[in-house]
């Protein structure tokens, strides 16, 4: 699973942040990490001309699955670490309930298989 790190014009993105918020998706999405080729995490400061502020910082994560469009999630929060973690939580949650949902559906299909149905008319 390769992860990027994007980081906004307001937000220094040192070797230690990357560092650290690559630890924090990886650790979070590593259940998933068969069925993940990639994710890109964006991080900015949304108001950062106003100084100040409460939940200015914001965590945009992106996850690409095989087999599937691109999910994404956002947090934002009062520090980079709390937008950070929300949004690899939104995102775990989103990606445990897509891959969920289509073991669900192909282990409960109601509908007779195709070459049946069209053997008997």
């Amino acid at each position: 699973m390769q992860i990027q790190i994007h980081t906004g014009h307001n937000i220094e993105g040192h070797e230690a942040l990357a560092n650290q918020v690559s630890d924090v998706v990886a650790e979070s999405l590593s259940r998933f990490s068969d069925n993940i080729t990639q994710v890109d995490v964006h991080l900015s400061d949304e108001n950062s001309d106003k100084k100040g502020g409460n939940d200015d910082m914001r965590c945009m994560i992106e996850a690409h699955l095989a087999g599937y469009h691109p999910l994404a999630v956002t947090d934002q929060a009062e520090t980079l670490d709390q937008a950070v973690d929300g949004a690899a939580e939104k995102l775990t949650n989103l990606i445990e309930h897509t891959l969920g949902r289509r073991s669900h559906q192909a282990s409960h299909r109601t509908d007779p298989p195709l070459s049946s149905s069209i053997n008997s008319h």
